[in-house]
């Protein structure tokens, strides 16, 4: 397959965003990867560009920002952020804001990891969020739009989750009696969300797509 699109990836120093970017860079799809961070990554190959923005400036940036097929991996928690208000900055408005920008400037695919539970009008603030989030994505003018909803993610972070972690450690023995109506509770390894999402990319299916955990898996095992 020739590379004739590019890629524009935010959040690859994070859990999935790493897998992922690794994946675009080996991609056939796309001739030129671009990777945009508060700071570059120690990483050299030839068809990866860094850009390194603000993101409190993101409209200051817009033609950093420029791409066929938009990968959204940003995302933290209340604790880590250190308040409800930082953790809403980071996995409302600057997910929202980059959609804003990417769709204004001709991107025909926007893919983004979401949560398991994602709802606007959830009484749960992270699930309120993610939803919130999902709605806005939604509505802006994509060829197509992929929402990605993983259960609990597995994988080698660079910082400790403990709540995280141990949830990890209690839920994973028990991953094989999840069958059925349960599957999609299953923990999943990121790397299995990152083909995920290359995967979905590579259909190009228009329209707006809610991938939940299980569906997740089947597609990173496709890929």
């Amino acid at each position: 397959m020739q590379k004739v699109r590019n890629a524009l990836i935010v959040g690859a120093s994070g859990l999935v965003g790493g897998h992922l970017l690794h994946l675009l860079l080996k991609s056939q799809r796309y001739s030129e990867v671009i990777s945009v961070g508060r700071r570059e990554l120690p990483l050299l190959f030839p068809n990866l560009e860094q850009r390194v923005i603000d993101f409190d400036n993101m409209k200051g940036f817009a033609s950093d920002l420029v791409a066929d097929d938009i990968f959204c991996c940003l995302g933290t928690t209340i604790k880590k952020a250190g308040s409800k208000e930082a953790f809403y900055k980071v996995d409302h408005t600057y997910v929202t804001q980059l959609a804003d920008i990417t769709a204004q400037k001709g991107a025909s695919q926007f893919l983004v990891v979401s949560a398991m539970g994602a709802d606007a009008s959830s009484l749960f603030y992270y699930n309120k969020v993610k939803g919130e989030m999902e709605e806005h994505v939604r509505a802006q003018p994509f060829g197509s739009v992929h929402l990605f909803r993983p259960a609990l993610l597995l994988g080698e972070r660079e910082e400790h989750r403990t709540g995280e972690e141990l949830a990890s450690k209690i839920i994973k023995p028990l991953s094989g009696l999840m069958i059925g109506p349960l599957e999609k509770y299953k923990p999943i390894e990121a790397e299995t969300v990152a083909r995920a999402m290359l995967y979905a990319a590579s259909q190009d299916q228009r329209g707006i797509h809610i991938h939940p955990s299980d569906d997740i898996a089947e597609l990173g095992a496709k890929l």
